[in-house]
């Protein structure tokens, strides 16, 4: 009776928990085998679907669906693409998830089966399922860790994806550079490696690439024998030119640009087609090439002397306005000729500016542009010397056009008896009959090689006069010298009262690149050159010096000039300027001032930094390229152009505009 009962028990447990196992576990692999997707998330795992019909697991303690519930911000996709290896690293190891799970409960059934050992079967079972689920839940905390970030790389390859598209224009046109996403500092540093520059001018380089090519097809003699391809290849050519035009950026370019681009490139690749000889082709390469090289070094010689030739010459508007205002001077009387305060010109407490100039807008500029920054225009006092031929254009602008409370002094150089070529080499030199053959000869610009020094500019003693500063202001302590082709920034006010230390002259050091140091100014071939100065000395520039005049009557610095312009009567020493006699003249007594006071080179460098711009006391528009010429830099024009009143009557009626 008891073995009878002891079978009735079995059979009843292998009813009751055996069997609804073995279903869980058939189903179970019958479901993954037909899913589409081995990544398919189960939502809900203590119910089942099979054959159309939702059946619960009986044996597995019963779950909450909300507790599986998939993460918050983590996006499952079914498809992953080529995301990374980590898609494929979270697929495998689900897939060893789900078999160690079926392991598991095989295991379960085989020891259900050992009833007769004597065990708690129930408890066994319970126990093993509990360290599944254990391990379970570790296998979703590892998986929901690699699925959140191949998602991740997910949402980073489309926010890219969503930025390049938005980058574009509205033209359709990609622009100067390709966006980059930095979500990831490691994707962005690889990004940032592989980013694409995109030039404005990149479609015009291509046309004009093309072009070369098609000179080169046309050149070789296999084309001879096809002459529609001839014909197809000068017609393109032609469409090609005409599209390229004047343009010099892309969004210049017309409409139908790229569809002559597309042809040009369909008829080149039919002359890829021809066979050709490369030895012949490389030769007419290099013939092309070299022609090429010839004719640029012909364009910048040209472009050289006619940059020159327009420095030299006067805009309409600006020889109108002297002989405009001249013709207003002789209409005045004697005691409406005079400019006030004559009695501060030689007061040693004031401010004391030298300005050497024939231009009367450039000099108009520099005192408008001092005045408005001073705090006290009543102490500033401005030497204008000029040339007989500007000398009354010059006054009548100061007189039409009072510099507020500061003072003006006009003077004219013939005034000055003193300097004449008894006591001046350098005037002496310059009414040489070399001096004047050498100017006035006529000979190619393509023999010359020295076109600058031919500027008229170097024979005009007004050049020089910074020489003779003691000469020209007896009473004065220090003065400050400008250039015409300045503009002032800020107050100078306090480059008076700085220390020179016992040297004459005050100057910013240009030094900073190897071009700017003696030897590109003296010849140090000659020995009087090399055994006095250094060839790596630092230079310097004037446009804004201070003087000490003092220092200059106690070093007797205008005789050291004197001997070493007689020294070079025959410009074997140096070339003409005053920048050269002047390094020579005051070597070893100059005094560094702070780069700020004075930044050069917005006459001729494009590439002057805006920040040393705009924190300059003085800018200096050295070069040819002076910003009341067509020829200026446009983006520094403005520097200057503000400081003049277009809308004074004497500039309208000489039609001179922004």
């Amino acid at each position: 009776m008891k073995i009878k009962l002891r079978k009735s028990v079995i059979f009843l447990l292998s009813v009751t928990v055996l069997a609804p196992i073995v279903l869980y576990t058939n189903t179970l692999g019958a479901y993954l085998a037909s899913s589409s997707s081995r990544n398919e998330f189960i939502e809900d795992v203590s119910t089942f679907t099979f054959a159309g019909e939702v059946r619960p697991l009986n044996v597995l303690p019963q779950e909450s669906s909300a507790a599986l519930k998939e993460p918050l911000g983590v996006v499952y996709s079914e498809n992953l693409g080529d995301s990374s290896s980590e898609s494929s690293n979270a697929s495998s190891g689900e897939n060893v998830h789900i078999n160690r799970q079926l392991a598991e409960a095989e295991d379960g059934i085989s020891s259900l089966a050992n009833l007769g050992s004597g065990g708690n079967t129930i408890r066994q079972v319970t126990d093993q399922e509990h360290e599944v689920a254990l391990e379970k839940k570790e296998e979703n905390t590892r998986e929901t860790e690699l699925i959140g970030k191949v998602n991740q790389a997910e949402q980073n390859k489309a926010n890219r994806e969503i930025v390049s598209r938005r980058s574009k224009g509205k033209s359709g046109r990609p622009l100067e550079r390709t966006a980059v996403v930095k979500d990831n500092p490691r994707e962005a540093g690889s990004e940032k490696q592989n980013e694409r520059v995109i030039f404005p001018d990149a479609r015009i380089r291509q046309l004009k690439d093309q072009l070369i090519q098609a000179k080169l097809y046309l050149s070789l003699s296999v084309t001879r024998s096809n002459p529609q391809f001839v014909r197809d290849l000068r017609l393109r050519m032609k469409e090609v030119v005409k599209v390229l035009g004047d343009a010099t950026k892309d969004s210049e370019l017309p409409k139908n640009a790229l569809e002559r681009l597309k042809a040009m490139d369909q008829t080149l690749s039919k002359g890829k087609q021809l066979e050709e000889d490369c030895a012949s082709s490389v030769k007419k390469l290099r013939a092309m090439l070299h022609s090429a090289e010839e004719q640029l070094r012909v364009h910048k010689k040209q472009n050289l002397f006619l940059t020159h030739l327009t420095a030299k010459t006067v805009p309409k508007g600006l020889h109108c306005l002297p002989l405009r205002l001249a013709t207003e001077y002789f209409m005045l009387n004697a005691s409406q000729q005079r400019f006030p305060n004559e009695e501060k010109l030689e007061d040693p407490k004031l401010y004391h500016y030298a300005l050497f100039s024939d231009n009367v807008l450039a000099a108009a500029v520099v005192v408008n542009s001092s005045i408005t920054h001073t705090k006290d225009p009543s102490k500033h006092v401005f030497h204008i010397v000029t040339d007989r031929l500007n000398f009354a254009a010059m006054k009548m602008w100061f007189l039409a056009n009072p510099p507020g409370r500061a003072t003006i002094q006009v003077q004219n150089i013939e005034e000055f008896t003193w300097l004449n070529s008894s006591y001046s080499p350098v005037l002496r030199q310059l009414g040489s009959p070399t001096m004047i053959d050498y100017y006035f000869k006529n000979r190619h610009v393509e023999s010359d090689s020295n076109i600058k020094f031919r500027n008229p500019k170097y024979l005009s003693m007004m050049n020089h006069l910074r020489f003779y500063l003691p000469e020209i202001f007896p009473k004065l302590d220090k003065v400050l010298f400008l250039d015409d082709d300045i503009v002032v920034q800020r107050d100078l006010t306090g480059i008076w009262s700085l220390n020179l230390r016992g040297k004459v002259i005050g100057v910013v050091e240009t030094c900073g690149q190897s071009f700017h140091r003696f030897d590109r100014y003296l010849n140090f071939s000659n020995p009087l050159i090399s055994k006095t100065f250094s060839p790596r000395a630092c230079g310097w520039a004037f446009g804004m010096n201070i003087f000490d005049l003092k220092e200059w009557r106690k070093q007797n610095i205008t005789e050291v000039y004197h001997k070493w312009q007689n020294l070079n009567h025959d410009r074997l020493l140096w070339k003409l300027g005053t920048l050269p006699p002047g390094l020579i003249t005051f070597w070893n007594r100059t005094f560094a001032l702070e780069k700020s006071w004075h930044v050069l080179g917005l006459g001729y460098n494009p590439n002057v930094v805006q920040k040393d711009i705009e924190r300059a006391a003085v800018i200096h528009y050295n070069g040819n390229l002076k910003p009341w010429l067509e020829i200026g830099i446009p983006k520094f024009r403005n520097y200057w152009a503000k400081y003049v009143d277009y809308d004074q009557v004497y500039l309208r009626e000489c039609n001179i505009t922004p």
